[in-house]
């Protein structure tokens, strides 16, 4: 049927947004100033609001009321987006006011309206190849991340010629709120956050345009302040699982090559689901003096993990102190372990906090950030003989067991499994070598069980990516080292 498009937009804003019937003709001439007068009328199978504000930006490209690049259009569409979202003020009133009587209400009606109003790019993520590989430690997940666009070389040249203006600071800011976008900048027009308090100060909480899991959300602090990893982080992160329930939080590091992309905010991520390393068994238990009302233990995970849990969080925030303080000053030559060289520094540690029932519990991933002759990259950092599958830093999300894997592998895999079929193929140099080694393993390869033969052994490679990142190494000799740190924190 032939509609006019903006009418149909228009209609759905009034149902979805706080305008009422009264505001059609205000509302119809604000999208008509955006998109332009002609090519309207077109017919228009769905009413969902996404895929008519996808519409209103094709029209608007061929009446010339935006540029080529994916981001002119991007930071149309998040305009467009912005007319069923309340002003920041009236979100975040409405939000507490649920949370008084409904905690999970509160957070499930804001991801609901993050995912309706198209800043959650759930039509991208859905493009993202997703699956579990069973192995000794868990089934650990595998992404392949094909939900962000490539960058446009348009974009990139049009930037090239732009004033920098430094702000927004970064893409963590608080003043990204409401930000219209620019062609070297995302759009943030639709973008909304809640402010909450976080030990006396001003803290945001948002959701990731491009979740890489159920509910995935950052937590920011007001400030544009750099990360830093110390007793404080491990109060706040425990603050924010028990003020928003069936959420875990956790921090990247804070040095480079064990850190996240951005170092320069200080921000956690958080979301509602489970990973391996939380499902992972504590291996060996610890009791630490002074401390024996927290349970503690090492947990069977590839990268070295101690897991603290006790009822009164403040308890378990001193012994993570201890620990974080322990672990920055230690070293052990016999395992290549060293908290300096020079006067830098290489031991912090990777944190993710949960609240289960009435107890709190808190892993620690002891991190070391050394390079050497042998491992420029890093020495606990995945090696050159995986980084084929997995070169860059293992960051908070893959340190939980969920493989963050670059788009190019989607195109690369798929030549590897024409390789095991004796099939015409472009496999990559830097596959060969593995794919050799998985036509020998796999004699009875065939077109039914190639493309699980391949996933498995991608999720056994990533298995070895973390035992690479972990410091204390999974042999008897890496235990026993492990251990001995454990006795130098102090055990009772």
């Amino acid at each position: 049927m032939q509609k006019d498009v903006v009418s149909s937009f228009v209609a759905e804003v009034i149902l979805q947004g706080d305008y009422t019937q009264m505001d059609q003709p205000y509302l119809y001439n604000r999208v008509l100033a955006l998109v332009g007068e002609e090519n309207l009328v077109q017919e228009v199978a769905e009413s969902d609001l996404i895929t008519l504000k996808d519409k209103l930006v094709e029209i608007a490209l061929k009446n010339g009321k935006v540029g080529e690049t994916l981001n002119e259009q991007d930071n149309l569409g998040a305009e467009l987006m912005n007319f069923i979202m309340p002003l920041p003020s009236v979100l975040n009133q409405k939000f507490w006011q649920t949370y008084q009587t409904d905690k999970q209400k509160a957070i499930a009606d804001f991801y609901q309206l993050s995912q309706k109003n198209d800043y959650i790019k759930t039509k991208a993520i859905a493009k993202n190849m997703a699956y579990s590989v069973p192995t000794e430690y868990g089934e650990i997940e595998i992404t392949i991340n094909l939900s962000k666009p490539e960058k446009d070389p348009k974009a990139i040249a049009a930037a090239k010629k732009m004033k920098q203006t430094g702000y927004p600071k970064c893409q963590l800011c608080i003043e990204n709120e409401g930000y219209q976008g620019r062609i070297d900048y995302p759009a943030r027009a639709n973008h909304r956050i809640i402010r909450f308090d976080l030990a006396g100060k001003t803290w945001g909480f948002q959701y990731s345009p491009y979740a890489y899991f159920n509910e995935h959300c950052i937590f920011l602090d007001e400030k544009h302040e750099p990360m830093v990893i110390n007793e404080q982080t491990f109060a706040q992160l425990l603050a924010i699982v028990a003020q928003f329930p069936g959420y875990f939080a956790g921090s990247n590091a804070d040095l480079p090559i064990v850190g996240g992309s951005i170092l320069t905010h200080e921000h956690y991520q958080g979301g509602n689901h489970a990973f391996a390393m939380q499902k992972a068994p504590i291996e060996k238990e610890l009791t630490f003096a002074g401390f024996e009302d927290v349970t503690a233990g090492i947990v069977k995970w590839p990268m070295s993990v101690i897991r603290l849990r006790a009822k009164d969080s403040q308890r378990v925030v001193k012994l993570a102190g201890k620990i974080l303080d322990k672990w920055r000053v230690y070293s052990d030559e016999s395992v290549s372990v060293r908290a300096k060289t020079n006067d830098e520094l290489h031991h912090t540690i990777t944190p993710i906090a949960r609240k289960q029932g009435e107890m709190f519990e808190l892993d620690l991933v002891l991190r070391d950030n050394q390079t050497s002759a042998q491992y420029p990259d890093g020495i606990f950092h995945p090696h050159q003989d995986v980084q084929h599958i997995k070169k860059e830093n293992i960051g908070l999300i893959e340190v939980m067991g969920l493989a963050i894997l670059p788009p190019r592998l989607k195109d690369e895999l798929k030549e590897v499994e024409k390789y095991l079929l004796a099939q015409p193929n472009q496999v990559a140099a830097y596959h060969q070598k593995w794919a050799a080694e998985l036509k020998e393993k796999y004699p009875d390869i065939n077109e039914q069980n190639v493309a699980q033969i391949v996933q498995t052994e991608v999720g056994k490679v990533f298995a070895r990516v973390l035992e690479d990142a972990g410091v204390f190494k999974r042999d008897d000799v890496g235990q026993a080292a492990f251990y001995k740190f454990a006795e130098f924190v102090g055990l009772a």
